[in-house]
């Protein structure tokens, strides 16, 4: 289908019409934090989740089930919490556990009766979150990926989810990255305006999520004020690597259905690695790749764990 049937355009930015609703966004903009909220943001394919919904054809007869991709922050964040008890991982679906307040699914869940600290995620950029975040500044956790890595995950999940407009040659799909014409709009921007939030804040890129979890564990619980012995934090680091996640039922994604997700066309969880886009970019793309980034990023001073 057409980008018109399946997308809405919601302060500038395309999102994926089936899994954004108007009710939802309408109770995204009401929605009230807490000072103890933890908030996970990331721009899509960034090391974040993939949320899906299976729907009735009537849209007055809906019924919402939520299935998600890898996301080891909806693992860490959780089991850091808990104080590393397995039962955070194990009993609850990851969507239900840390869910996507901007999303269908979360009119469903009675968050305002959940008991403190409630955690949650948002792929949206600051300008477009709800009064109330600003007022009581939750604190966030805000995901980074190279962005080379980021369009190579996106033009495979775009291929597989029904609900999504087809990716199409990969080029043409690159030249729509670059200039932010895809879902949830520019990675550019979206970064960008993080990196300037300026309220309680921890930056994390996947690549060292990647290259010393365990590190990554212990700097997230220090952020978070939870202190934990070094082997609660390596048991944590364990439970999240991508291998040990494939196989809990509450994260691997086994439930989701065919015809939203086609496996055949991507697998749910791919590689949970750093670089695979060497395998996919030809020199040609790396090279306009680069030249656009270097534009967009030229002012930035901040270090990435991909330069």
């Amino acid at each position: 289908m057409a980008e018109a049937d399946l997308y809405t355009v919601y302060k500038g930015l395309l999102l994926p019409t089936l899994i954004h609703p108007p009710q939802s966004l309408t109770r995204f903009e009401t929605f009230t934090f807490r000072p103890e909220d933890v908030v996970i943001a990331t721009y899509p394919k960034s090391g974040g989740v993939r949320v899906h919904y299976k729907s009735s054809w009537l849209y007055d007869r809906i019924v919402f089930r939520g299935y998600e991709r890898c996301s080891s922050f909806k693992e860490i964040v959780p089991l850091i919490m808990s104080g590393g008890d397995p039962a955070s991982v194990e009993t609850l679906h990851n969507w239900d556990r840390v869910p996507w307040l901007e999303e269908a699914r979360s009119c469903s869940l009675n968050l305002d009766d959940r008991p403190s600290p409630r955690m949650f995620t948002t792929h949206f950029p600051p300008r477009a979150m709800p009064p109330s975040f600003f007022e009581v500044k939750p604190k966030v956790i805000y995901v980074m990926r190279n962005p080379k890595d980021v369009f190579t995950s996106s033009f495979h999940y775009c291929a597989m989810a029904s609900f999504l407009v087809d990716p199409g040659p990969q080029n043409e799909f690159l030249q729509k990255f670059l200039k932010g014409e895809v879902m949830f709009g520019s990675w550019f921007d979206h970064v960008k305006a993080w990196l300037n939030y300026k309220e309680p804040i921890f930056y994390i890129c996947y690549e060292e999520m990647v290259k010393d979890l365990k590190g990554s564990v212990a700097r997230i619980a220090l952020f978070l004020q939870k202190s934990l012995d070094d082997d609660v934090i390596a048991t944590i680091a364990e439970r999240c690597v991508f291998k040990t996640m494939k196989k809990n039922n509450m994260s691997n994604y086994s439930a989701v259905p065919k015809e939203i997700m086609d496996p055949t066309k991507s697998e749910f969880l791919r590689k949970g690695i750093a670089g695979d886009w060497k395998n996919q970019l030809t020199v040609a793309e790396v090279e306009q790749f680069d030249g656009v980034y270097t534009e967009n990023m030229r002012d930035v001073d901040f270090k990435f764990a991909w330069d």
